[in-house]
């Protein structure tokens, strides 16, 4: 590696596991964390960390230019149900921050970056089982219309300036390590540590409600297995579809009932479901399988019991299962 990693937004539910995923393999003074304010004190401690604002274009290129950054993984974002809440915001944070790297990258400044996107950028007209990788899209939401509108820019700036950019669309991510931001796949993170503190929990989809979902390690490990890709391998440079599995909150919970069986879930939906009933129910990500390998680890027995463990230490060693 030339150059040093710069990770923006490493603070996140899925930047401070991915930050310490790459000092792993890299080297903890090859990755630079950066975030709009400090991560947990797991994040930092583990490596060189800088307070900015992915909005400031002008910082940001002076990061590159001072730890010598070759790659940008650019994880700062915000999420569906809190977009919806602030639209304008959301659209200069998620577009913004896109394009201060883009041009970076079309000026040599660094050479590659990763940018998520996600499954909101289908909607109620996209084929909602086995979603294919090109299909009709219209999403409905701010953060949907953001992210659909970053894969056309990646897709341009790959075409016209050779910019090497990859991306994936991240189903809802569940980790018991770092809380999620605001998302309508929150509630398969919350389930599980109200599971183990109070045994019960009420969700805010609705019983049938099935989202495509991933466990953590099996989104770092996406991540960083397209990055890793000879870039002949990378054909699709707007998202690669990606997907493990999919669920509904009913199937979550009779699943945690197999190791907690006193376990209780109610349902009281709030103005998420319309997010999520717009999304698709499963993801077809075949041509990810074909172009770069992609391979998923664990299925829903193998999350279930991961996150019922790692919520449990958590909560015997801190008194709390908050991983704050």
């Amino acid at each position: 590696m030339a150059g040093k990693i710069l990770i923006i937004g490493a603070s996140g539910q899925i930047g401070t596991e991915l930050s310490l995923k790459l000092r792993e393999i890299h080297g903890k003074d090859n990755v630079i964390a950066s975030d709009i304010r400090e991560g947990n004190e797991e994040l930092m401690k583990s490596g060189p960390f800088e307070v900015a604002n992915a909005m400031d274009g002008e910082l940001i290129a002076g990061l590159v230019e001072k730890h010598n950054i070759s790659e940008v993984y650019l994880m700062a974002a915000m999420l569906s149900a809190t977009a919806e809440k602030s639209p304008m915001k959301a659209w200069s944070l998620n577009m913004d921050s896109l394009f201060h790297v883009l041009n970076l990258a079309r000026d040599k400044k660094i050479k590659k970056i990763f940018w998520p996107s996600s499954i909101a950028v289908f909607g109620p007209s996209t084929p909602k089982k086995y979603t294919p990788q090109t299909t009709v899209m219209e999403p409905t939401t701010v953060y949907g219309i953001s992210k659909q509108t970053g894969e056309r820019w990646c897709e341009y700036f790959h075409r016209i300036y050779g910019v090497d950019v990859r991306s994936l669309r991240y189903p809802g991510i569940i980790s018991y390590k770092t809380m999620p931001g605001g998302g309508t796949t929150d509630y398969a993170v919350e389930i599980f540590h109200e599971a183990i503190r109070s045994g019960s929990y009420t969700s805010f989809l609705s019983e049938d409600t099935s989202l495509p979902m991933m466990f953590m390690e099996d989104a770092i490990k996406a991540t960083i297995d397209i990055m890793d890709a000879p870039a002949e391998n990378i054909r699709i440079r707007s998202s690669y579809n990606l997907s493990a599995m999919s669920f509904t909150p009913k199937i979550l919970a009779e699943e945690i009932r197999k190791k907690l069986p006193e376990f209780r879930i109610n349902y009281e939906p709030d103005f998420r479901q319309k997010i999520a009933d717009s999304w698709p129910s499963s993801i077809d990500d075949s041509e990810a399988r074909k172009d770069w390998g992609w391979e998923h680890k664990f299925n829903l027995a193998s999350l279930t019991e991961e996150m019922l463990k790692g919520v449990e230490a958590r909560l015997q060693k801190t008194g709390s299962a908050d991983p704050s």
